[in-house]
């Protein structure tokens, strides 16, 4: 095991700039990863760590063996040792349990995607925020979704941020990033049906039907979705708003209309 005291170390500086820089990431095909409960569904999922950073006082029983065996590809990652000033310095929040990691960027594609007979999907048009599609994600785990794919995204998916607000939920839940005429094929050519999430001419989202293939369409807060959706959409849903605002941050709405699918298709 390595040991590194130095916040001036090379191998330091890029950490911090893998955390900071989304062109970054790109070139260098790494992101990081926070937290051991987090790791674990990176090293589930099968993503491979490149570089592991462990706190020196903290208590990883059998990291050194356990962590290896865990990662397919490679034998053994690197692994450095930091005193817990340094860590703390390197890691975004404290309960980070001991251990931060680079982690290799795995691409996938829709095709990629191997989806069951009746798929439940969640679709993002233009979700800025990543704290917002990290929330979505732990949602659609919670619901047992098929797949997350971001249209058009103004983050990238391997962004810190989105990573902790999904609890590790990119990593259970297979999520794809691409225009939106791309999705929108896909989803038209294997029969999955369009519900748009909109204000305007829809019908109340417990009279529609989920429990066929779904594919659940969320837009901006601020504008919604694009018309490209809309003309696209089998149907298009609301959900009711009694008060005097008209509507709900995305991971809320995202919640509501993924465990109405669930209660549907529970009643089969």
């Amino acid at each position: 095991m390595e040991t590194i005291t130095s916040a001036q170390n090379p191998k330091i500086k890029n950490l911090l700039l893998l955390q900071e820089k989304s062109r970054a990431r790109r070139e260098q095909g790494l992101f990081v990863v926070e937290g051991r409960r987090e790791l674990q569904h990176c090293i589930e999922a099968g993503f491979e760590i490149d570089t592991l950073f462990v706190c020196e006082d903290s208590v990883i029983p059998g990291l050194s063996t356990v962590i290896p065996g865990l990662v397919p590809g490679i034998s053994s990652p690197r692994i450095i040792s930091l005193p817990r000033p340094l860590f703390e310095k390197v890691t975004y929040r404290g309960a980070t349990e001991g251990v931060v990691a680079e982690v290799r960027i795995r691409e996938r594609r829709l095709e990629d995607l191997n989806l069951p007979a009746n798929p439940l999907i969640v679709v993002l048009e233009s979700v800025e925020k990543p704290g917002n599609i990290g929330a979505v994600l732990r949602s659609a785990d919670a619901a047992g979704a098929d797949a997350l794919i971001v249209c058009d995204p103004l983050t990238d998916l391997y962004n810190p941020n989105l990573i902790r607000a999904s609890l590790g939920g990119i990593f259970s839940v297979p999520t794809v990033a691409c225009a939106s005429e791309e999705a929108i094929a896909f989803l038209q050519q294997r029969g999955i049906s369009i519900l748009t999430a909109q204000l305007q001419d829809s019908s109340l989202y417990y009279d529609t039907p989920m429990t066929g293939g779904t594919a659940l369409v969320m837009g901006t807060e601020s504008t919604g979705l694009t018309q490209q959706w809309r003309e696209a959409a089998t149907a298009h849903i609301r959900i009711p708003m009694l008060g005097q605002l008209d509507s709900l941050n995305v991971s809320v709405s995202a919640a509501i209309l993924l465990f109405e699918a669930v209660r549907q298709r529970q009643r089969l």
